[in-house]
């Protein structure tokens, strides 16, 4: 049973504050998930019924790997709590929530909350320290003082999309169905990406409030501010047919550094404060009733197969949690198997694209160099570091204008090519699929992370290339110095080589990064497929095994057992369908 006191000890509001009815819907929940032996129905439940009760609601940030989450985060509580940097940093969802003193706390998979000082926090969220959250954390939780915090609003830290850990992108889209609103962060190179436009699909589907950040607006032009936050407003509003409000343009790492304009940030802030004074109420319901739904559909799997073990043959069943184990033993060894032909075919791929990259250079290099001798002819030679700067910015206009088309192309020779790849994994999901349904696993859709067994496993199958172009570097005191000598000497041509030195190298990196996208993007699939056919099948051994000990039990001590069980099962049923329409 959910306990009346939150993890800190403090006695929480009234259930009335969130909804009476979902808070004791859920609190009940727990208690039948207890009977049914689901802890993790019953410890999802009674956290969600106390955070309800507690009147909290998650305001999730999300966002593309880099976007400046975490530094957002620690701005908006106005100190840098949150671990940040140049790497993969966030490695599992963390929960800043309002405290009267700075605290921590994290919790292992089947374990209680354990107290950390904050200062520790990287060991459990960071790449670094925790990769791919090879530690097994199953939640963090933040305490500050934070003023914005203290009417319920709790901010969670996501982990980027499309950075090549697969494993965080699947830890952010495990957290979709707890977000209650999300916080949109985006930038302008490229405002939004293919990833990125999944996951927010996705969560405007099932929450209604979403604010758009446009982050590190001191990194980019006013132009480019402009088209980022136009572009992602119509897009948005196209594919979740709504109105999207604001794109609020700041930069988190100024705020945090208390420096810069404040461009759009009191803005923001004032949203997220009218956010909470308008819908907090709403939004806690709204969590509730969603998990209800989810948690109840869980349970009643349960109930269905441990009915069906009742009144099947003890042999039948056992034969089917064979059956299901032989399944789970052959996808562990098919993913094994499948891996070193995969490699090989990466490579092809590998080969493929950096062949197509030798040619686009081989044309594109001379192309680049005759336009850039030819704006050279046409400009004006001033002072030297003036000049360098007009060069520089120059060589990034004709690159841009030769890599950004040429990219296009390459989406869609990206996007063939990962089809024919994927396509063998995309069988074999389906063949462990059609196996389910064989040993008789079909009834068990209702299960987390259960797959259509007509559409199979559909992966995302669309490449989009971030289209950022490397910057020049600022110049030395050195170099400066130089340079005012060779402009006042009339010796320009220094310069010019040095342009188009730069010229190359922006081609050179910019054409290669290509390569490296798109090899990134099939192994990030092909090891989120290999974690759903697993987990999908690990979840349904877990049930039928458990079905299976149940009805041996019974049935070893007679007809009025089973008759008693069955009895049992019927009214846990009765109690949980009433739950799930409440909901």
């Amino acid at each position: 049973m959910c306990s009346e006191k939150s993890e800190d000890g403090t006695l929480t509001l009234p259930a009335e504050s969130a909804g009476a009815d979902a808070v004791r819907s859920l609190q009940r929940l727990a208690e039948l998930a207890g009977e049914l032996g689901s802890d993790h129905v019953a410890q999802e439940s009674c956290d969600l019924s106390a955070q309800a009760s507690e009147g909290r609601f998650f305001l999730a940030c999300i966002g593309q790997f880099k976007r400046g989450k975490s530094t957002l985060i620690n701005a908006l509580i106005g100190e840098p709590l949150l671990p940040s940097g140049f790497i993969p940093v966030t490695t599992v969802p963390t929960v800043v929530r309002f405290g009267e003193k700075r605290a921590a706390r994290v919790r292992r998979q089947r374990g209680q909350w354990q107290d950390v000082a904050p200062a520790e926090l990287s060991r459990y969220v960071s790449e670094e320290h925790n990769p791919e959250n090879s530690l097994g954390v199953a939640g963090v939780e933040v305490f500050v003082p934070a003023p914005l915090l203290k009417d319920g609003m709790c901010l969670v830290d996501t982990p980027g999309l499309g950075s090549v850990f697969a494993g965080n992108t699947a830890s952010t889209e495990d957290f979709l169905p707890r977000i209650d609103a999300a916080l949109v962060v985006i930038g302008a190179d490229p405002p939004l990406a293919g990833e990125e436009l999944k996951l927010v699909e996705a969560v405007g589907r099932q929450v209604r409030d979403l604010i758009v950040v446009l982050n590190k607006a001191d990194r980019t032009t006013d132009a480019e501010r402009v088209a980022a936050a136009d572009f992602t407003r119509k897009l948005l509003e196209k594919r979740l047919q709504i109105v999207v409000g604001p794109v609020y343009e700041v930069s988190a790492l100024e705020r945090l550094e208390s420096r810069g304009p404040d461009r759009d940030w009191k803005r923001l802030v004032l949203a997220l404060q009218q956010l909470t004074l308008d819908s907090s109420y709403r939004l806690v319901r709204e969590s509730c009733e969603r998990g209800v739904n989810r948690l109840s559909e869980q349970l009643l799997a349960i109930v269905v197969e441990e009915r069906e073990a009742l009144c099947r043959p003890i042999s039948e069943s056992e034969q089917r949690v064979v059956a299901t184990k032989e399944i789970l033993n052959s996808a562990e060894r098919s993913m094994r198997e499948l891996g070193f032909l995969f490699m090989a075919e990466q490579q092809q791929l590998s080969d493929l694209f950096v062949n197509r990259r030798k040619s686009f250079l081989k044309s594109a290099l001379p192309q680049a160099q005759k336009g850039f001798e030819s704006a050279l002819r046409k400009g004006s030679r001033g002072m030297g570091p003036a000049y360098r700067r007009q060069t520089m910015r120059e060589a990034q206009r004709i690159v841009r204008e030769l890599v950004l088309p040429w990219l296009e192309a390459e989406q869609a020779e990206a996007e063939a090519e990962y089809r024919q790849v994927t396509r063998r994994f995309i069988q074999i999901g389906n063949d462990f699929l059609e196996k389910l349904a064989e040993a008789g696993a079909g009834g068990l859709a209702r299960m987390p992370h259960a797959l259509d067994a007509d559409g199979g496993f559909q992966v995302r199958s669309r490449f989009v290339f971030r289209e950022l172009i490397e910057v020049a570097e600022p110049a030395s005191p050195l170099r400066w110095l130089a340079d005012l000598f060779l402009g006042a000497t009339g010796l320009h041509r220094a310069i010019d080589r040095s342009a188009v030195e730069f010229l190359g190298h922006l081609l050179e990196v910019n054409s290669a990064r290509v390569q490296s996208d798109i090899l990134n993007r099939v192994q990030e699939s092909r090891d989120r497929l290999e974690s759903q056919i697993i987990r999908l099948l690990h979840d349904v051994t877990k049930v039928a095994e458990q079905a299976l000990v149940h009805a041996r039990t019974a049935q070893q001590v007679g007809a009025p057992a089973v008759e008693k069980a069955l009895a049992r099962l019927d009214r846990l049923e009765t109690e949980i369908l009433p739950l799930r329409r409440a909901g």
